[in-house]
Formats: C-alpha cells, structure tokens, sequence
C-alpha cells in the first residue's frame, strides 16, 4: 500500500534522509526507529505529502503523492509529532469538524465520532474544550482525529507520547487490532513498544536505512536477543564506538 523509493530530502547542505527504499503492505505495522535527528519525523511528513522530497517517489495505494496528491491522502490518517488541535473547540465540536474535512455528513459523521470516542477513550472528555485537557488526553483527542474516516494507511509519529502507562498500553493494544487490516508506520523511541506491536521494524540513522527486519531477526543480531543492545551497536555515533 506504501511504496517509497529513494527518497531523499536536503535542507541546504545537510541531507536529513538520504535515498532511503522501504514498503509497507495491508496487515502490517512496521515500526520506524531512530535517535533524535535522524530523520524519522522527515520521512513520515513526506510520505504523508506533508512536505515534498527533494528525489525520490512516494505511492500510496496506487496514487503517486507528488502527481497525483488527493486521492493518496484520502486513503490516509496522519497523526504527526506534537499534533496540534484547536484549543478553544471542544472534543466533540474538533472531532465534528476533522469529520466534516473528510467528507462525513449526517448519520456517517455521528457513527464515526461515536466509533473513535470508544476507540481514544475520549468519553469522559467529550464536551471540554482542549485547551483544558491533560497532555494525554489532547494526544488521544489528536489520535481520534486520525482515525476519524477509517483509513485503509495510518501514519503515526509517537503515539504515545504523553500517555500514563495504563493509556500506552490501551493505544498498543489499538495499534495492534487496527494492525490485522490496516497498514501502519509508527514512530517510537521505546523500544518494548516495537517487540510488543511491530510486525517489521526499520532502523534509521543519519538519513540512512541501517535495519530492516522483523523484531525477532533483529534481536539475533544481539548475544543477548535483546534489541535496545542491537539499537545501540549500529546507531552509536562513530565517536563513541572508538572509546
């Protein structure tokens, strides 16, 4: 459903991904690991059309993302890093409004609402608005939003960020029935969270590809089977390798 292929973004000399191939298909959730800057976020905004590549090509259910933009952001949910919403809205009333931009009216706009409340939880803050919620609670109301239409491709750059353990667990676990019909990239830089929902993971570092596997194959590249060990060992700056 996901086909990316040599992609490559430069912001003036420094290269942020540099010709980095990867697909995705239905019934996969594959995890996209990384240190900080090393180009995890870049990556997902381009393939959600949020940005343009500098090379490269982006297919997103048959639709090429750079020619043919709208019909692939149909078929997407994109939850980004830091998801903004409106703070003076309500739950309800900025749910209302995402499933109104994605074309639901009526009947369908009610059941879609009703389905993602059920689905983030968001029950118990329904009708407060979002400047008066908890760090939590916005990022589930942000998730909501991105599930509002059922897309077929989820996009997702740390969706637990800010959530009690009780809340991750909930999201995983969401993550992961959604994960049997869906397609899913996710962003994370807790690394329990790939072993426990991930079905492939891709290492990233310096704009490169350094790991493409499932977790299981990852973590025999470890003495130990463990994957924070294998993490460590190919994204380490160079610098500390030597000592």
């Amino acid at each position: 459903m996901i086909r990316v292929e040599n992609l490559t973004k430069a912001f003036g000399p420094k290269l942020a991904v540099n010709n980095v191939s990867f697909t995705v298909e239905r019934g996969e959730v594959l995890g996209f690991l990384g240190p900080n800057g090393a180009g995890k976020s870049t990556t997902m905004r381009m393939v959600t059309g949020f940005i343009p590549p500098t090379s490269g090509k982006i297919t997103v259910g048959g639709h090429d993302m750079l020619e043919n933009p709208l019909p692939a952001k149909r078929l997407l949910g994109y939850l980004p890093e830091n998801a903004p919403g409106y703070a003076d809205m309500t739950v309800h009333g900025f749910l209302s409004f995402a499933a109104e931009l994605r074309g639901l009216r009526g009947a369908a706009r009610k059941r879609a609402i009703d389905r993602v409340v059920e689905h983030c939880l968001l029950e118990n803050v329904l009708y407060q608005t979002i400047d008066t919620l908890s760090k939590g609670y916005k990022h589930r109301t942000c998730l909501a939003q991105s599930l509002i239409h059922d897309p077929d491709i989820l996009i997702m750059d740390e969706p637990t960020d800010g959530l009690d353990p009780n809340q991750k667990h909930d999201v995983r676990n969401l993550i992961k029935r959604m994960g049997e019909n869906k397609a899913i990239i996710f962003s994370t830089h807790i690394l329990e969270e790939v072993e426990a929902v991930c079905s492939r993971v891709i290492i990233i570092d310096r704009g490169r590809i350094v790991a493409n596997g499932t977790p299981k194959e990852l973590k025999a590249r470890s003495p130990e089977g463990r994957l924070e060990d294998v993490f460590r060992a190919i994204t380490l700056p160079d610098t500390v390798k030597a000592h």
